[in-house]
């Protein structure tokens, strides 16, 4: 399965949010999943399987628990494939970062003026 079929799921993509907070159990994963997207138990399972399958997760046993996290390694592909792209928000980000910078100077010009 390539990386972006993977992505392209809105349950694999919160599941990484979750996991990129830090690593967690598959029984709080899934009460989270089960919450927000309203599927079952064995569904939340079979897209964290798809997360592992495609090196996009890790999963240890602890105890009676599985605990999953982030696998960055295909995640570095996704941001390989990028690279290439990166041109053309990289500026608008730059620009905006640097309005940002020049309005809380003026802020705090002002703030010192009072």
């Amino acid at each position: 399965m390539h990386a972006f079929d993977v992505l392209g799921d809105p349950v694999r993509r919160r599941i990484l949010e979750l996991l990129a907070a830090g690593e967690q159990t598959s029984g709080a994963v899934t009460a989270a999943i089960r919450a927000e997207f309203g599927i079952s138990q064995p569904a939340v399972s079979q897209h964290l399987r798809v997360l592992r399958d495609n090196g996009f997760a890790t999963v240890r046993p602890d105890g009676a628990r599985r605990l999953y996290a982030v696998d960055d390694s295909a995640l570095r592909e996704v941001d390989e494939w990028l690279a290439p792209f990166r041109r053309f928000w990289t500026p608008h980000l730059a620009a905006m970062a640097t309005e940002v910078a020049r309005g809380k100077r003026q802020r705090r010009i002002e703030g010192e003026r009072t």
